[in-house]
């Protein structure tokens, strides 16, 4: 058999201490709620296990994934009854595989309150559609029967704006606790990152950030509490030298206005560095700053090097992805500029 095949010409440098510091500030400003961990997309692009040990070894006990796959990759790492799965069951099949591994499934519909209780029931959380209109048991069907038989662990909801100053959080945060008041509950949840900014009005028993566990800055005034988590690296795959006149990329959005030197890096749009950044983003590398010219493409793109005399081929730079700025930048959320980033990133953390 073959070796194993080298490591990728990209990679992302993961801040482990970060990000157990940023789950302690959140857990802080959570008052006297505790802070759980939304752990879906892969831990929005961080990589879901290294997640899921950093933030149980600082603390964390309430994990949340979208779907059932998510729940089965951290069952090993975790507690079983820690992990919440927001889709919850679409048949009997997946309400049983929930009740045999362990984790907790969020109902989220009366469908799906006949499913589990058929299946066996047992601890659930549900979740109350407070104005979203996305998943969530709508309001009037907080007295049904089949709702009554459940045991609800955990009484959730979502807010639609928390990351703005929206009458319509308010009136979910009232609509949460008119259900609070008529469901029975252990445990009740709201607030997520953006949310927590809000007050203890919104934090429940357990806040649910992620965004802001993994850096991005939801509302301005949580910036200072808040670490950069994730730095996307690439390798300078080759060094050329073009003159004056000469195109760059496909379609030759760029021209040369004089000889120049350019690094062409393994970093493109297939991973999650989209074309968005063509002309736009820029990569740093012993303090110089390396912008990217013209169009980014699946595999590379082409930074103008003219900055680093010294730079070679096989050299690693880092992207310049401090999480607002490149959303200001490239006109992306700071959740996409997460979770875009693809499966080929080799993870280095430390």
């Amino acid at each position: 058999m073959p070796s194993p095949p080298p490591d990728p010409a990209l990679r992302l440098r993961i801040d482990r201490a970060a990000l157990a510091a940023n789950w302690r500030a959140l857990d802080a400003l959570s008052g006297a709620a505790r802070a759980g961990a939304a752990v879906k997309a892969d831990a929005y692009g961080i990589g879901a296990r290294l997640a899921a040990i950093v933030l149980r070894e600082a603390g964390c006990r309430d994990f949340f994934v979208a779907h059932w796959r998510e729940a089965a990759e951290l069952r090993d790492l975790l507690a079983p009854q820690d992990i919440a799965v927001l889709h919850g069951p679409l048949t009997g099949d997946e309400a049983r595989w929930a009740r045999a591994a362990g984790v907790r499934p969020v109902i989220n519909s009366l469908a799906q309150a006949q499913r589990w209780l058929e299946a066996g029931g047992g601890p659930c959380h549900l979740m109350i559609d407070s104005g979203i209109n996305r998943l969530g048991l709508p309001m009037a069907d907080l007295g049904a029967e089949a709702i009554a038989r459940l045991d609800i662990d955990m009484l959730l909801s979502h807010l639609a704006s928390a990351d703005e100053d929206s009458a319509l959080n308010p009136l979910q945060r009232a609509r949460w606790s008119q259900a609070r008041a008529l469901v029975p509950h252990r445990r009740a949840s709201l607030a997520n990152s953006a949310g927590i900014a809000l007050g203890a009005e919104y934090h429940g028993d357990v806040t649910r950030p992620g965004l802001a566990l993994y850096g991005g800055v939801p509302r301005p005034e949580m910036a200072g509490h808040l670490r950069q988590v994730a730095w996307p690296q690439a390798a300078v795959i080759q060094l050329r030298e073009i003159g004056p006149g000469e195109s760059v990329g496909y379609n030759a959005t760029f021209v040369a206005p004089r000889r120049m030197r350019l690094a062409v890096i393994a970093l493109g749009y297939a991973d999650g560095y989209l074309r968005c950044w063509s002309g736009r983003g820029a990569m740093r590398w012993q303090g110089a700053r390396l912008p990217v010219i013209g169009r980014v493409s699946m595999d590379m793109s082409v930074l103008d090097a003219a900055a680093a005399p010294d730079l070679a081929e096989g050299d690693w730079i880092e992207a310049d992805y401090e999480l607002p700025a490149a959303a200001a930048a490239s006109g992306l959320s700071q959740y996409e500029l997460l979770t875009l980033l693809g499966r080929r990133f080799g993870r280095e953390s430390g």
